[in-house]
């Protein structure tokens, strides 16, 4: 506890947690605040704040209980949660995670279903910033644990304050806050909390660094030391970020069709990790990733740049291809998702690239896939391509029914018979998971 018992810390007042906001302003007038609240003490302690902290600008929380269905109790904590957060006069809303997690990495795999839910209804609901309780000591942990794994400079530099999502900003301002401070929060509220069982289980990392927490800090990395450590490494970062966002650009032209035109001479003139770390940034954004391609493969592609291109290659989800005086970066045509199901009123992210929003009065049994090559071919039969790339054209959403190809909205092409329930529509547009200019603010 660095030193204080837990009663002597002092509760964080809201003039403070207002000190620790401001870096992530401006907000809209009457802010919408989403709140990923698990019970404990923390994410609890956070919801209270933040309520507080909304309500003296006009606006509201929700906070947003994700139910894993891990365990059988899950459904019950997550409804006493929910009352516990009712009884404060907190709104909240239960998520449910509908698909078992994966085999593998279970830590990981529930994080990814977590946040996906979490995302999605904010998207829907129009809510802007999303707010999660990692404190001090979970920053700590975080550097652990990415020092075992052998990060680099991004890994080592921790918990980002701000991540930049599809269509939302994942806000954390409680990084530099030590654990018991939330508690003393909570205690002047008179408030309880609940911890998940999960944080007790030995099978997780961070619980077994947790545990060992009493002697790392007799050996100097008490949690205080290590927060302070990221902090310095988050400036190097922030200084690196900017030089890539400025490299960016100078060097890359993005394409509302899903690809992007590299300039390998602008990229080459940077500093070898900016330029590193911009080819990164372009191969995630059209790739639609959630993360980074590996660092050894993204050096052997850097080094290979551009003659060592020939006649193609592929990393992350991406094809690059040798043009004159460019590259072209875009979606590997096997790495695309297959169709989907997009009925009426659908709001669709497909293949990590597109936002798919079908109208109210579209037929019922529509599905979004790529477009594909014989259907690109039929397609530029029967109107041209626009000069658009074959590479780029056969990757691109496109609509079907029973009777096959209905439309391929971002080429502007509509089947006679269907084309006056959908031609004139914004119905694709590009919306990666990660925004260019954002990535390097992403928790990786």
């Amino acid at each position: 506890m660095e030193g204080a018992v837990a009663g002597s810390m002092t509760p964080l007042a809201a003039a403070e947690f207002e000190r620790l906001m401001v870096r992530f302003a401006p907000f809209e007038a009457g802010p919408h605040l989403a709140v990923a609240c698990s019970g404990g003490g923390d994410s609890m302690a956070l919801a209270i704040l933040a309520d507080r902290w909304a309500y003296a600008r006009g606006g509201n929380v929700t906070a947003l209980i994700v139910d894993h269905r891990l365990r059988p109790e899950s459904a019950s904590e997550a409804a006493g949660v929910g009352r516990a957060l009712a009884a404060l006069g907190i709104a909240h809303r239960i998520l449910v995670c509908a698909d078992a997690p994966p085999a593998g990495n279970l830590e990981d795999a529930a994080r990814r279903a977590r946040y996906g839910l979490l995302e999605a209804w904010c998207e829907d609901n129009g809510v802007l910033h999303l707010l999660t309780a990692h404190q001090r000591d979970d920053q700590a942990e975080t550097l652990l644990m990415r020092l075992a794994r052998g990060s680099g400079l991004d890994g080592l530099a921790g918990i980002a304050p701000v991540s930049i999502r599809r269509t939302c900003r994942v806000l954390r301002p409680l990084l530099t806050i030590p654990p018991e401070r939330l508690r003393a929060t909570l205690r002047d509220h008179g408030v309880a909390h609940v911890e998940d069982p999960m944080n007790r289980d030995p099978a997780f990392q961070r619980v077994r660094l947790r545990a060992a927490r009493a002697f790392l800090a007799e050996e100097g990395l008490s949690a205080e030391r290590l927060a302070a450590t990221t902090a310095r490494l988050a400036r190097a970062r922030s200084a690196l970020a900017t030089m890539v966002t400025a490299t960016l650009a100078r060097a890359v032209a993005l394409d509302p069709l899903g690809c992007a035109r590299v300039d390998v001479a602008a990229l080459e003139a940077a500093p070898a990790e900016v330029g590193l770390r911009a080819l990164a940034a372009v191969l995630a954004t059209v790739g639609g990733a959630d993360y980074p391609v590996r660092l050894e493969q993204l050096e052997r592609l850097y080094e290979s740049l551009p003659s060592g291109i020939g006649g193609g290659r592929t990393l992350g989800g991406c094809q690059l291809i040798a043009k004159t005086g460019h590259l072209l970066v875009c979606r590997e045509a096997a790495a695309v998702a297959g169709r989907q199901a997009a009925p009426p009123r659908a709001r669709l992210h497909w293949d990590g690239r597109f936002a798919i929003a079908l109208p109210e009065d579209a037929p019922a049994d529509l599905s979004v896939g790529p477009l594909g090559g014989a259907a690109a071919a039929r397609r530029a039969a029967e109107g041209g391509d626009g000069g658009v790339p074959s590479v780029v054209r056969v990757t691109l959403p496109a609509l079907f029914d029973a009777e096959g190809l209905a439309a391929a909205p971002l080429l502007g092409w509509c089947r006679p018979g269907i084309d006056a329930k959908l031609a004139g529509r914004e119905i694709a547009v590009f919306a990666p998971r990660l925004p260019l200019s954002g990535l390097w603010v992403t928790v990786v």
